[in-house]
């Protein structure tokens, strides 16, 4: 009783040191770094906003996230140092992309590769109990185990950053996926992990509150880094804590943020264009121009966020029913690589021929 008490009075302080903190950031975003933060490049590929609005969510969420780790240190002695290296290392490589420090994608892609894998050595990262018999052959092998974590992280990583830009498209993604994740490790009890995944769902609402429905500050490459390097590690440890749900449920959960990337590196392979560099043909951004083809919703690109994650919900429902059930998630997630590719092609077929004439 008296460690809830303690739970509840952290993040009743916390909730409202975390709001404070990204109250002051989006007040003070101009005086912080000047004009550094504020995105101004109207003519890429995914900027859909017309005025600059600066990429500081992430500057919030990481401090956000030491106050919780400093206050959860200082009650419980928990430090979660696995998060606190691989979260800040992630946030710093995307942060200087945010301060327009450039450097092209192939050098930003090697440093998270290079900063990953000496993470998942030095923590002892690993996925228990992957439903596929050949995989877990083949992860037998060292250098195959460890290639096959880091890749893991990247998809969630770049797939978080690649939603990032439309108001409450990315927040509102993270939080049904930790909320689910976070209903499992309640409903066996498992309060270290639990009372975690809770602090950042506060972060991400406490961000919506600045970024949805319009937008006054973005997450930024920081910011969608580091959210996507925590759900990966909360999808992880989630799996390992729970070894009756099917890893195929783990992966369904994933799959938007997943499959995004995995499935827009080959079509931009296919079609002879840089595979690490944007273009505006991913699957929201299609939706995006349908959406504001008509009038009425011109300047509503919050709606796509809100179709985009009533759609994810809806699909993966099923899932969240059948979860023990491997063999049913297993059949369920390659259903959705059918479903997500007919409507890509159905979706991308409309807009070129009846929108981008």
């Amino acid at each position: 009783m008296q460690s809830d008490s303690l739970e509840f009075s952290l993040l009743s302080i916390f909730t409202f040191l975390s709001f404070f903190t990204f109250f002051i950031i989006q007040k003070y975003s101009h005086k912080i770094l000047g004009e550094l933060l504020f995105d101004k490049d109207f003519d890429k590929p995914q900027a859909f906003h017309k005025s600059d609005i600066p990429r500081s969510g992430g500057l919030g969420c990481i401090i956000s996230f030491l106050i919780f780790v400093l206050l959860n240190n200082l009650l419980f002695s928990t430090l979660y140092l696995d998060y606190l290296v691989l979260g800040t290392g992630l946030f710093l490589v995307g942060f200087l992309d945010d301060i327009k420090f450039k450097f092209s994608p192939k050098v930003r892609l090697a440093l998270m590769t290079a900063f990953l894998l000496l993470s998942v050595k030095v923590f002892s990262i690993q996925i228990n109990g992957i439903d596929l018999i050949f995989l877990n052959k083949i992860l037998s092998i060292n250098i195959f185990y460890y290639f096959f974590i880091v890749l893991c992280f990247l998809f969630i990583i770049n797939g978080s950053n690649l939603i990032d830009g439309f108001n409450g498209l990315l927040a509102l993604q993270l939080i049904i996926i930790n909320s689910i994740l976070l209903f499992i490790n309640i409903e066996n009890e498992f309060q270290t992990i639990s009372i975690l995944i809770t602090a950042q769902i506060t972060i991400l609402l406490i961000f919506l509150l600045f970024n949805f429905p319009l937008a006054k500050i973005f997450m930024g490459d920081g910011g969608a880094y580091l959210f996507g390097t925590f759900t990966a590690l909360n999808v992880i440890e989630t799996n390992n804590l729970n070894p009756n749900i099917s890893s195929f449920f783990f992966s369904i959960l994933l799959f938007y943020l997943f499959f995004e990337v995995f499935f827009s590196f080959f079509r931009k392979l296919l079609q002879k264009k840089s595979p690490i560099k944007p273009d505006g043909e991913h699957m929201h951004m299609l939706s995006y121009k349908i959406l504001t083809a008509k009038k009425p919703y011109k300047d509503c690109n919050y709606l796509n966020a809100i179709f985009i994650n009533l759609t994810y919900c809806l699909f993966i429902l099923p899932s969240i029913l059948l979860r023990e059930n491997g063999t049913l998630c297993k059949y369920w997630f390659f259903g959705l690589i059918i479903i997500y590719l007919l409507a890509y092609f159905r979706l991308n077929s409309f807009v070129k021929k009846k929108i981008d004439i």
